[in-house]
């Protein structure tokens, strides 16, 4: 079994599925903004605020819904990768976690990194990927997992922006966001787009592709008669 083609063609349908699902609330934005039908004619109101906010608001609120399911299925697809490539190699019921139960404690792509650094000898450090962005990539999908039911945005943890100083989920208006001080009380929110969506999966491909490419080289000169 070819593992990086079943890995592409779930990225293929994460992208496809992002586009498809956010299609309605970018409209309903782009009409508001617009002013155009049905919201070309607002009722009155003295409040002061946009008119049509809370339709806007809504829309936005469902759009990074929609970006959170996508990246927890990239963080899955990545995750399960790495797991076939495992039972294909390795002997034994999940010998990477057993063997690395440290390096897994920090995350699944840290604890491949090192089974697999050990096993086929593959240097992560000279990996064309852009490994901060694939770990934030689970780190997105755990933060997504974990929000409050009162609140509609996710807010960056101190650990990620102990880590990483600027994560990469953020808004662009949060680029900025307090000096990009870890210990701050407030914390710029995840947020994502369709632009760093799709970069997230590009980075997913070109890991998965070095990881294969590396392991089936190794695997290859193993089984070569001497």
């Amino acid at each position: 079994m070819d593992v990086l083609y079943f890995l592409k063609e779930r990225t293929g349908l994460i992208r496809h599925f992002y586009d498809a699902a956010s299609a309605p609330m970018v409209e309903t934005k782009r009409r508001i903004e617009a002013g155009e039908a049905p919201f070309h004619d607002p009722p009155f109101d003295d409040s002061g605020e946009p008119a049509h906010l809370s339709e806007w608001l809504r829309a936005d609120v469902e759009l990074e819904l929609v970006g959170r399911a996508a990246v927890s299925m990239l963080s899955e697809a990545l995750k399960q990768f790495f797991v076939n490539w495992e039972r294909r190699t390795l002997a034994g019921d999940r010998p990477c976690q057993k063997a690395k139960p440290r390096e897994f404690a920090g995350g699944f792509v840290a604890g491949y990194a090192s089974c697999f650094g050990d096993a086929f000898g593959l240097d992560w450090t000279a990996s064309p990927a852009r490994l901060d962005v694939v770990e934030q990539v689970v780190l997105a999908r755990n933060l997504s997992q974990h929000s409050d039911l009162v609140l509609d945005h996710v807010e960056h943890d101190s650990r990620t922006r102990s880590k990483y100083g600027r994560p990469f989920f953020i808004r662009p208006d949060e680029l900025t966001f307090d000096d990009d001080n870890p210990n701050s009380f407030m914390s710029p929110s995840l947020h994502i787009n369709r632009e760093l969506l799709l970069e997230a999966i590009e980075q997913v491909e070109v890991l998965c592709t070095w990881v294969q490419d590396k392991i089936e080289s190794c695997w290859h000169n193993r089984q070569m008669p001497s």
